[in-house]
Parts: structure tokens; C-alpha cells; sequence
């Protein structure tokens, strides 16, 4: 017989942290409360299950770590708690850092350079956020960023094993997403490929699954210009992540 294997459930965030984490949050204040009591939860099973680690000097309070969690959070509000399995460690720095790249060419030459990233998502590991840029990006949501969204919208990439651009979800619908992604991450490329100005962040036509990562921040803080310019991607980030708090 199987058995579905039982946790407790985690202890609630208390009011007087949700309202300061909502307040703080531009995104979950925008929520209707039947979504804003779904990622109350989200959190509190956030906060218990992961390890939230700042770098260097940076220190965050209950409060700060609790709107950390909620962010990363909001791409699950329809998806669940499945798209918090596989990794267990939020780590923070206190602004942009820096990685070492390496990459062996065709000719067997290595190239070594360093990246400075505001976020990251390893594979089967850690995600990585820059604190100062999630300040920004709750200073000014709807300019079109969203780096814990981003991020975790990898994370979800990845919970099929592949990073394509395309989520875990029901096969039609899959086949569905995954034509329409094609159309759009080949078309966009191909403008910004030819220097043409885009309303969509051109990083997004660095490969498909940056592409959907870019999009989802579209859909949580500029919704509308992800409408006009891709309707066939936002009617599926919708169905995904359900309606965009600023819709």
C-alpha cells in the first residue's frame, strides 16, 4: 500500500511579521486574500525548510528574511510547495557578485572570465540573490525586474531535470508551452539579434530558459508590456502563475 509520507505543517508567520513582510513586499500587497493566506503559508513552509544565508557582513532580521522568503515564493502561488524541492539554502550577498567562468573551446583552449550576477539558481543546489537588488526591485516593481522571481522560475526549469525554458506540467499543455516559447523566444532573438529596440529586456534572447526566467519577471512587475509584446507567453505565465498581483 503507498502512503503519502506526513510533515507537520510549520509554524504560521505571526500577524504583526505578515503585515511588515506585506508592507515591505509591493507584490503580496497587491494580493486578494484568498492568494495573500496562500503565500502566507508558502512562506511559513519557506522559512522552515530553508536555510537562509547572508554573506560577509550582512545581517537580516526576522522581518528581511521573511520578505525574502515571500518573494521567492510568488512564482509558486498556483504551482505549490513542489516547486520548493531539490535545493534547501537561500544565499545572500549584500549587493551584485562575483562568479569565475571557465569554458573549453572547440580547439581545446580554456577561457576564464568572471561574471558579476545579482542572482543565480545552481542546478541542484543553492539559490543566490543580491539583497541590494531585491531592495530595488521592491523600491520600483514595476519597472519590468523581479531577481527572486527570476530565480526561482529556474527552479521550477529544473524540476524535470533539463533546463529548457519549459516547467514540469501536464503533457498537452507542455506541448502547447513549448511550441508557442519556440515562436517567441526565435522571433525575439532574432530582433534583438538584428539591433532592433525591444520593450522586453534583450537577455531574454540569451537562451530559452532565460527567456521564460526574464518573462516571469515581466508577468509579476510589468504585466502589461509582457501582454503586447508576447499575448501567447503571457496567457501561459497566467495560467503557470495565476493572475499578476498588478494586473
Amino acid at each position: 500500500m503507498l502512503r503519502r509520507w506526513w510533515r507537520p505543517a510549520p509554524a504560521p508567520i505571526p500577524d504583526p511579521l505578515w503585515r511588515d513582510i506585506r508592507a515591505a513586499l509591493p507584490w503580496a500587497a497587491a494580493l486578494d486574500p484568498a492568494r495573500d493566506a496562500r503565500l502566507r503559508s508558502l512562506t511559513a513552509r519557506f522559512v522552515a525548510d530553508k536555510t537562509i544565508t547572508p554573506i560577509g557582513d550582512l545581517q537580516l532580521d526576522p522581518g528581511q528574511r521573511g520578505l525574502l522568503a515571500a518573494a521567492c515564493c510568488l512564482p509558486l502561488l498556483e504551482f505549490g510547495e513542489e516547486g520548493l524541492h531539490g535545493w534547501s539554502q537561500l544565499i545572500v550577498y549584500p549587493d551584485a557578485f562575483r562568479v569565475q567562468r571557465s569554458h573549453v573551446d572547440a580547439a581545446g583552449v580554456l577561457h576564464e572570465w568572471h561574471d558579476e550576477l545579482i542572482g543565480e539558481a545552481w542546478d541542484a543546489g543553492p539559490v543566490i540573490l543580491s539583497w541590494a537588488d531585491v531592495q530595488s526591485d521592491c523600491a520600483d516593481p514595476r519597472a519590468g525586474f523581479c531577481v527572486a522571481a527570476h530565480e526561482i522560475a529556474h527552479k521550477l526549469d529544473s524540476l524535470d531535470g533539463v533546463l529548457d525554458g519549459t516547467p514540469p506540467l501536464p503533457r498537452p499543455w507542455q506541448r502547447e508551452w513549448a511550441r508557442d516559447f519556440q515562436r517567441a523566444f526565435d522571433a525575439f532573438a532574432a530582433r534583438v539579434d538584428a539591433g532592433a529596440d525591444t520593450t522586453i529586456d534583450g537577455y531574454a534572447a540569451e537562451a530559452p530558459e532565460e527567456f521564460f526566467a526574464v518573462a516571469t519577471e515581466y508577468h509579476f512587475s510589468d504585466p502589461a508590456t509582457l501582454r503586447a509584446a508576447m499575448p501567447e507567453v503571457a496567457a501561459h505565465l497566467q495560467r503557470l502563475y495565476g493572475p499578476p498581483p498588478f494586473a
